[in-house]
């Protein structure tokens, strides 16, 4: 499948500390899980919606020099529940009407209603195949929201039962992997398969149009276990970098995080099974839990360098030939 890049009390602090956007279809995809390329429109707000979410300290995983990570991207855990995936149960009954006319249901959307939007807007367009929509009316003012399918990651949950582990892990990979740093409309092609095993359709051309492998992404929101994104090519130079920023460079340091509250790993295949073409991860496995991952691709123009003579979103100015200190194409900071 291709697409594109491009709360309680707690989640507002979090939120206002996070440069993250979710970049959703603007037009769906195939019934079973998505064909084609799919353009995408920025809509700010994945951090308020990820730094909002439950998480365990003790699933977390660590790498090397991230001993305060936790403290300063959000994920220490402080009650950041505002996102519903956990204190309202969402994965524990069906993502349909009846639970939609569910008094605890209309009591956390009311509580902020703007959030709710859009974590039900995300999960559903994740959840549900293109084609199916999902309409409530919010008992306490009357208005009407309707929210759209689009990759049908999770047809049981759609369907009224509760989000199996491989759902809540499907859903949850979807997310983090439609975020980046800049929000900016990128395309990218996204494989894997659904929570039912079902392979997302890959398109004629779609692997040699986006050749550039970027990485792969996994975890549980529901779970509180955290999102984990690796890298699914050799280090870049570094004079090279990419507006997705989030799967870009394999640092273990506090400034290499680009997309909190998104844990980078290093090496997709450090922690990761390829399936039996090479082509995507079958399964990613972190702190002796395995995941259900999805892979992305970007195309060759989406990779920047140094010294092209262009200021990229992903460079900055400076005194050398590096993509965040680029003399030639940014010049000399003010």
């Amino acid at each position: 499948m291709s697409t594109s890049r491009s709360a309680g009390r707690s989640h507002a602090r979090i939120a206002s500390a996070l440069a993250m956007a979710l970049l959703l279809p603007a037009a769906s995809c195939g019934q079973t899980g998505g064909e084609g390329v799919v353009d995408t429109a920025e809509d700010a707000g994945l951090g308020a919606l990820l730094a909002a979410g439950c998480y365990a300290e003790a699933r977390m995983y660590t790498p090397p020099g991230f001993a305060s990570a936790r403290s300063s991207n959000g994920m220490a855990p402080n009650g950041l529940t505002g996102n519903g995936l956990c204190q309202n149960g969402l994965a524990g009954a069906g993502l349909d009407l009846a639970r939609m006319s569910n008094d605890d249901f209309a009591t956390w959307f009311d509580q902020d209603p703007r959030l709710a939007t859009m974590v039900v807007k995300y999960l559903y367009r994740c959840a549900a195949p293109e084609g199916q929509s999902l309409t409530w009316t919010d008992p306490s003012t009357g208005i009407s929201h309707t929210w759209y399918g689009g990759l049908g990651l999770a047809p049981g949950w759609v369907g009224g039962a509760a989000a199996t582990t491989a759902e809540q892990q499907t859903v949850s990979a979807c997310l983090a992997s439609l975020t980046n740093k800049f929000g900016v409309s990128v395309k990218l092609a996204m494989e894997g398969r659904s929570a039912d095993g079902a392979q997302i359709p890959i398109t004629d051309g779609e692997l040699s149009t986006y050749s550039v492998r970027e990485g792969c992404f996994f975890g549980n929101l529901f779970a509180g276990e955290g999102l984990y994104v690796g890298l699914d090519h050799w280090p870049w130079d570094p004079a090279t970098s990419s507006v997705r920023a989030c799967a870009a460079h394999a640092e273990y340091n506090e400034s290499s995080i680009e997309c909190p509250p998104i844990y980078q790993v290093g090496y997709c295949r450090d922690y990761c099974v390829l399936d039996s073409t090479e082509t995507f991860y079958e399964e990613c496995t972190v702190n002796g839990v395995s995941y259900h991952p999805l892979t992305t691709r970007i195309l060759p123009s989406d990779v920047y360098s140094c010294g092209d003579g262009e200021c990229q979103l992903s460079e900055s100015c400076g005194t050398g030939d590096e993509y965040d200190n680029c003399a030639s194409d940014c010049g000399a900071c003010p």
